[in-house]
């Protein structure tokens, strides 16, 4: 049995081909499964439980998806709803797919999966050994949970399955790993395990296993023995080059990839051009894992911020922007302490130089001399009005302050006035771990809902 899984685009939010959406269709797929979101944009999405994406324009597309599935007649899968995929952000998925369905007049069976833990829960299952970290996580105590706004659990193809087995006609699902909603049905319906999991690594992100990667819509056909990669956009082509290369997106292992419940092994899979736009692959295995466990992510507040931006010109400043810098830092951080009467530990005063080193800090390697650098200044601190008082204490050092006492005073630019910018609160990751599972469905809440 061949499965057919449409993937309009990567995300939903950044827009996708109409016309090779139609070609999709035509096709006759038997799915339609769209990612909504990941952890790229940060941990304040999760931390305030919301979509960084417009909604209107998350509106239009999502109304685009729709009528192409009550045209296909067959179910459409969206994952990780809202950005985050916590509860809030699944509900705002829901409002927005009754406005449309209002509007285009449809009637509509809706599968909701929410991912989103108690905090209590989890606390109980640390204390208990079924949480454990996975490498680089950061150290958490069983009071850590109570501090976390949002914690989602990744949903694997069982929970998404189970939402299809409904029978609904749209699966709103929140917070699931990106393979989840494309591996789900092919497995449910017998093709290979490998190979599902496989495809759907190599199709999550739309045509960017293609030699056109924003062109959007690809269709993964999954069959007993293997997958094979359609891109439909025009001049948009798969290799093997393309298609191998996407085991290493956003994973650090370019043969193992884990998901719930086992891992995917590609060692031995083999790349075919069938022709010069699809890629036939076949050869991975599935390896299930003695143990269910789901991934989990928490966000919790990290404190204020207050961010200042001035411009150096100056070629002397420029040239020693990183002494001038840390003078203001350790100059400012004493009046600081000294004056409000703050210990050290509350507040955060950062300084990154824009053009010079401010992505990679001490680990950058590139010597050339900009002609201008950007001084991006960040204090955080316990409460808004700390913060906001810090950066008018360092207000008047990125003005005015001089190199050496022996120089003139010199003056730089602030392109905002007032220079102070509340950032309000902020969010942190600080979860890392896996929990284990004895029924794949009890850390998640199946609802269906009926529109129209």
């Amino acid at each position: 049995m061949t499965t057919r899984v449409l993937i309009p685009s990567g995300a939903l939010g950044l827009n996708y081909d109409q016309v090779a959406l139609d070609r999709g269709i035509a096709m006759k797929p038997d799915i339609i499964a769209i990612d909504g979101g990941s952890t790229d944009s940060g941990p304040a999405y999760l931390g305030r439980g919301v979509s960084k994406y417009s909604r209107a324009s998350t509106k239009i597309e999502w109304r685009g998806l729709m009528e192409a599935r009550a045209k296909a007649g067959v179910p459409l899968v969206i994952g990780t709803s809202g950005t985050c995929g916590a509860d809030n952000a699944v509900n705002w998925m829901l409002d927005i797919t009754r406005e449309i369905a209002t509007d285009l007049r449809q009637s509509l069976k809706i599968a909701v999966l929410r991912c989103s833990q108690d905090t209590a829960v989890m606390s109980t299952a640390f204390s208990d050994g079924r949480i454990t970290p996975l490498p680089a996580a950061p150290n958490v105590t069983a009071d850590d949970f109570a501090t976390c706004t949002n914690i989602v659990a990744l949903a694997g193809a069982e929970q998404i399955a189970a939402a299809l087995e409904t029978n609904a006609d749209i699966v709103i699902a929140g917070r699931t790993t990106d393979t989840a909603i494309i591996a789900a049905l092919p497995i449910m319906r017998g093709n290979d395990a490998g190979a599902a999991w496989h495809g759907a690594k190599i199709g999550e992100c739309g045509a960017l296993c293609a030699s056109n990667p924003q062109s959007g819509v690809v269709m993964m056909e999954f069959d007993n023995d293997g997958f094979t990669v359609i891109p439909l956009a025009d001049g948009a082509k798969a290799t093997p080059h393309t298609v191998s290369a996407h085991m290493l997106y956003e994973n650090s292992d370019p043969f193992i990839l884990y998901e719930p419940g086992g891992y995917l092994d590609v060692t031995d899979a083999t790349y075919a051009a069938l022709d010069d736009t699809r890629v036939r692959v076949t050869g991975s295995k599935w390896v299930p894992a003695d143990r269910y466990t789901v991934k989990l992510e928490g966000a919790r507040p990290a404190g204020f911020q207050c961010v200042l931006l001035c411009l150096l010109r100056d070629a002397h400043y420029v040239k020693n922007a990183q002494i001038w810098a840390n003078d203001i830092i350790s100059k400012c951080r004493s009046k600081v302490i000294r004056r409000l009467g703050v210990a050290p530990e509350e507040f955060e005063i950062e300084l990154r130089l824009m053009g010079q080193n401010a992505s990679f800090g001490t680990l950058e390697t590139h010597a050339a001399q900009p002609h201008e650098i950007g001084v991006l200044a960040i204090v955080t601190a316990k409460s808004n009005a700390l913060a906001m008082e810090i950066g008018q204490f360092l207000n008047p050092y990125l003005l005015h302050h001089p190199l050496t006492q022996a120089e003139e005073q010199p003056t730089f630019a602030f392109p905002f006035s007032p220079a102070e910018i509340s950032r309000g609160q902020t969010y942190e990751f600080c979860l890392n771990h896996v929990l284990t599972l004895d029924d794949p469905m009890s850390a998640f809440r199946l609802e269906q809902v009926q529109i129209g």
